[in-house]
């Protein structure tokens, strides 16, 4: 009456459930109830019992009673890039390599109703990229301990695997990725205190932090990182006939993170305005990035750096979405190299500005959970930081395939 398929349809969900559950006699109901709607025999039910006690050679345990939920989730993401940069003045440049992005390790737990806690491995970067310990008594508020990312930046904070665009903008990689004199690391991973809230269509959040973008939570303070950063973002999300909407703003005070040379008195200043409509197959994102930083140029000028991205992006079907985006750093005197803007890009020299480009696309094998992105990219830096001519340029295809679990 039942096909073959289906009898190892049924073995397969009990086999998981055997492992699930850990223990083999958990289930045994089910099992009695397959043979009395006929699906299984007697054999066959005995044949499958004796399989799910050859699989289960582990009894795991969680350790605490409070725990009501474990979770564990992972992210791989497998990438080719070929890049080449064409230095103005001097000998070219390429990279072509394959090479592992992301390999990460997520487990998450939630211990009584009102608290649950984060720890997220990221194997690549021998880091964390998740720490975190959050209460969730609230209605309309989360109050959240340890590493995590700060509101800052629509494009910074959205999950690596949501990404439509493989790699992040030119404009939030100089803002948020860790100094190294010419991008102004005012973003991303901080250790410290978050609280976020919504109350009603409104969001909003602050946070107390350290000064330095840092994925190693143990690393201890210094004269050039003693004083806090602070953080704040607020916003609306709402909808409309056919889709929505997020508009929000964001601001960083970073003290004594400013200047050329950190921990030498020179205070930071960020902000950004973004959205995000979704309307439809359609769906727009952008944002307008502005900074003062205290001699950020030099010992003698401070610099006002600002960045802006706009991406469009339709999906032509359910599997196949195309993207275009166009992002523009003027670094104010500070200097930016392609490198700093074009992930795996080699170096063109440092200059004032710089403008990039993506077009591409995603196949969405299982939506986020198995996907292939390709897409061309090009960049361009021009003007010397004293205003001179200058330019180097880089163009190439960037490629990667993602499986989350």
């Amino acid at each position: 009456m039942f096909r073959i398929t289906t009898k190892l349809l049924a073995a397969s969900v009990l086999l998981l459930g055997g492992v699930t559950a850990v223990q083999a006699q958990d289930s045994k109901p089910l099992i009695e109830a397959l043979i009395q709607k006929g699906i299984l025999t007697a054999d066959e039910a005995k044949k499958i019992q004796e399989d799910i006690k050859k699989s289960v050679p582990l009894d795991v345990q969680v350790r605490t009673k409070p725990v009501t939920r474990l979770s564990l989730s992972g992210r791989m993401q497998l990438q080719f890039d070929g890049l080449e940069t064409d230095r103005s003045g001097t000998n070219n440049a390429s990279s072509h390599h394959f090479f592992v992005r992301r390999a990460r390790l997520n487990l998450s737990s939630d211990l009584g109703k009102d608290w649950s806690g984060v720890m997220e491995v990221d194997f690549i970067n021998t880091s964390f990229s998740s720490l975190i310990l959050q209460y969730k008594g609230w209605t309309d508020r989360v109050a959240t301990i340890g590493l995590r990312k700060v509101n800052f930046g629509i494009e910074e904070n959205t999950s690596s695997g949501s990404l439509k665009v493989i790699e992040r903008s030119g404009a939030t990689r100089y803002f948020v990725e860790s100094n190294n004199g010419r991008r102004l690391g005012a973003g991303s991973y901080r250790t410290g205190l978050f609280l976020d809230g919504t109350h009603g269509s409104f969001f909003y959040g602050v946070a107390l932090t350290n000064p330095e973008r840092t994925a190693t939570p143990g690393f201890g303070g210094t004269a050039t990182n003693n004083n806090f950063a602070y953080w704040a973002n607020a916003g609306v999300k709402n909808k409309f006939k056919g889709g929505d909407y997020s508009l929000g703003l964001n601001l960083g005070y970073l003290p004594d993170q400013g200047g050329k040379t950190l921990g030498t008195g020179n205070d930071l200043l960020v902000w950004a305005v973004n959205a995000n409509i979704n309307s439809g197959n359609f769906n727009l994102m952008a944002e307008v990035l502005g900074s003062q930083n205290d001699r950020g140029a030099s010992a003698t000028h401070d610099s006002a750096s600002m960045g802006l991205w706009i991406q469009p992006s339709y999906k032509f079907s359910k599997q196949i979405e195309g993207v275009v985006r166009y992002s523009y750093v003027d670094s104010d005197g500070r200097g930016i190299d392609l490198s700093d803007a074009v992930r795996s890009a080699p170096g063109g020299g440092t200059h004032d500005k710089l403008h990039d480009f993506y077009i591409g696309g995603t196949y969405y094998v299982l939506g986020n959970d198995l996907k292939f992105q390709a897409g061309l990219v090009y960049g361009r830096s021009q003007d010397t930081i004293t205003g001179g001519a200058a330019e180097s340029t880089s163009f190439g295809f960037r490629s990667q395939v993602q499986l989350n679990f």
